[in-house]
This record gives C-alpha cells, structure tokens and sequence, in this order.
C-alpha cells in the first residue's frame, strides 16, 4: 500500500524513535504531526526533516486528556483525519528497582507510559470507528513481553499494560476496520538509555538498534495492506539474546 496522502500522529517525536519514525514516515509521502511536552526538541526534529510537505508540531502531554484531545482536534484541522497514531511516547527512571522505586516514580511511568497511550487511543477511536479504517501502532517493548530487571517493575508493567491494550483494541475493533500492532523493540540507543542506573558504553551502544531499526518496522506494519494485521512484532539486537 503507498502512503502517500495518508495522515499519521506520532507521539514523543521529539527525539530517538519518536523522530526517526516520523522522519521515515514523512519521507515515505505521509502528513506527519508530532506531539511532545518540549517545543524544542519538536523543532529539532521538524528541522532533520526535508520532507514536503514538512512535519508539522503541536505540544501537548499525553497524560493530560485536554491537551490530547485538543491536538487531536488541530492535526485533524490542519491534515485531515488520523489514519495511523504511533503511541511512542515514554519514560524511565534511574531508581528503577524495587528497592528504590517509589510510588510517585511508579505512578508516573504508569501514567505516561500506559494511561498516555489510552489517552490518545480514546480520544482517536471514535473517528476511526466511522470511517471504518485506522491503524494504531503501539511501541512497547520486550519488557513488556518478559519483565525485566534492567527495565526496572514500573517500566516493565507499563509495557505490559500497554500490550495488553493492543491487543483487546484488536479483538474489540477488528470488524470496523481497526488495527492495532504492538512492536516490541530490544535495546535500543536513544537518550533513554541516559536513565540507567549504570551508564551505557559507547561500544554498547554502537552494537544495539539504532531508532531507524525501529521506524523500518513502522513502516513496513503501516505498508500492508488493510486486510493484513501484525498484532505483535519483535526486533532486537543481533547480540541480545531472545529465549
């Protein structure tokens, strides 16, 4: 299926995948608009592309249900109706294991990382319904396939309830047309990885997925056509083991 025309909201475009799947997107002949909490990191990614028509942006945090469904009123007015939303928005924090996880830090990985993507996938379904046609692409995690300890109780049960929301979309909406894909990504090098607990080398950030790995896989879920669904797709780092 060519993209060219269609219209897609990617949320936490503001840097690592969020960018680099808007920017693949864009390039591909789709009307991009990014969401993210800091204006300049939209700017910066508006300006990486050189796409025409350009990227556009609106601020907005996820987790606040008026701002979510005021920009998904502007992309609406300025582009035409949402086709594809990209839930990428998402958090971790360096005090990560239970013995220093806090109920505020739980609460708000939780908040940005599952209730965010719900906020957007509610305030989008309702015209998706009427058209008949829409395509969410969740992007969790393979913490949220198996917990993980490296991604700490919160982030992994985030990823977890945010699959799990994939899922019952595809289950509730398959017959208006509907479908929602988790992809599931491994290590990845993005300024996530700056949270950790232990700092990230160089070469092991060289050896992990780059955000492009993780865009080519938007893609190609976006590409199919209408009748073909991926519920979940999985990509890692040849070097990080997968039981």
């Amino acid at each position: 299926m060519r993209l060219e025309g269609k219209v897609a909201l990617v949320t936490g475009g503001g840097r690592g995948i969020g960018r680099a799947i808007a920017i693949a997107l864009a390039d591909a002949g789709v009307q991009v608009v990014i969401s993210g909490r800091r204006k300049e990191l939209l700017e910066e990614t508006v300006a990486a592309g050189n796409s025409d028509p350009p990227i556009r942006y609106f601020v907005a945090d996820v987790i606040d249900r008026v701002q979510v469904n005021k920009l998904i009123a502007w992309t609406r007015s300025q582009c035409g109706p949402i086709d594809i939303l990209v839930n990428n928005a998402g958090i971790n924090i360096p005090e990560r294991s239970l013995a220093t996880l806090t109920p505020e830090n739980w609460d708000r990985v939780m908040q940005i990382n599952a209730g965010g993507a719900f906020c957007l996938v509610h305030a989008a379904l309702p015209a998706m319904r009427a058209r008949r046609n829409g395509l969410i692409i969740n992007i969790s995690s393979l913490a949220g396939v198996r917990a993980s300890v490296v991604s700490g109780a919160a982030y992994s049960a985030a990823k977890h309830a945010m699959c799990a929301l994939t899922r019952v979309i595809s289950l509730e909406e398959k017959d208006n047309g509907i479908r929602a894909t988790n992809i599931c990504p491994g290590e990845v090098d993005t300024p996530i990885l700056d949270d950790r607990p232990e700092p990230v080398s160089e070469e092991h950030r060289a050896q992990i997925l780059q955000p492009e790995d993780v865009a080519a896989a938007v893609l190609f879920v976006a590409s199919l056509h209408p009748r073909a669904h991926v519920p979940e797709l999985y990509i890692k780092p040849t070097t990080q083991p997968f039981p």
